[in-house]
């Protein structure tokens, strides 16, 4: 059983799933940060390698990639980011990045990379299950969760193969659209969520969009976990440390989820 199968195999648990872009604001503030967001209730944290090319990103992940980039952030160094966070926490950590990345450093090299830094998974949003076969075999030989994502107009034919290849948990992407804070969650979230669920017994994490307690709460009675990133990235944007503002709303979020 994989680490990040681990989380989802507490009863009655919800999953808090928190993403930062390596090297932003600085290198050293991703260091800091998430032992912190462990401590404040955290199960997974997802780690964004930062691309020239974000599709799947709204304006806060762009701008945090563009600053880390600009700042010489590379996935050699996120690597090495990463293999210092795991002297640090326990919990699961995930990659957050782009195919081309991953290519141009080599599949089998850089699963190898990944293994050897104490990480779990790899979430590539352009990489479509049904063109994934050699890095999924590579993932797997190293021990890495790939997963996948869905979102509301994903076709049921879509749905099953994510199902049957996606490892660890399924990621839905809550809205058509890019990541970013948001008033209030879609319309229609539940029934995709049940949809979802009518395929699968995997664990099913809901992200894109989630900015308040309140709609972790609701998110956290129809699904298995919550992935929050924008609005993090934000609050970690607008302070230092030791980040109280930044405590408080993970805090605050996992007090939801648990209610």
């Amino acid at each position: 059983m994989s680490r990040i199968t681990q989380v989802f195999a507490r009863p009655d648990h919800k999953a808090l799933v928190a993403y930062l872009t390596v090297g932003y604001p600085t290198a050293e503030s991703t260091l800091e940060i998430v032992p912190l967001l462990v401590d404040a209730g955290c199960d997974i944290i997802e780690l964004g390698i930062p691309f020239s090319d974000p599709l799947a990103d709204g304006t806060t992940i762009q701008a945090a990639s563009s600053q880390a980039l600009q700042q010489g952030v590379t996935p050699e160094f996120c690597l090495d980011v990463a293999g210092k966070i795991r002297q640090k926490v326990d919990v699961p950590l995930a990659f957050m990045t782009y195919y081309n990345p991953v290519l141009r450093f080599g599949l089998k090299s850089f699963c190898t990379a990944c293994e050897e830094a104490g990480v779990d998974g790899l979430i590539i949003p352009d990489l479509p299950p049904d063109e994934a076969t050699a890095l999924d075999i590579s993932a797997g030989q190293h021990g890495l969760d790939l997963i996948y994502l869905l979102a509301p107009t994903s076709t049921t034919h879509r749905i099953r193969l994510v199902a049957e290849k996606s490892r660890g948990f399924i990621y839905l992407v809550s809205l058509i659209g890019v990541t970013g804070p948001r008033e209030s969650l879609p319309e229609g979230l539940e029934d995709f969520v049940s949809r979802v669920r009518k395929e699968t017994g995997k664990p099913l994490c809901v992200g894109f969009g989630i900015s308040t307690p309140e709609q972790a709460h609701r998110i956290s009675r129809m699904a298995d976990g919550i992935i929050v990133g924008s609005r993090l990235l934000q609050l970690v944007c607008d302070e230092s440390a030791p980040y109280h503002h930044t405590r408080s709303f993970i805090t605050n979020l996992r007090k939801a989820i648990d209610k």
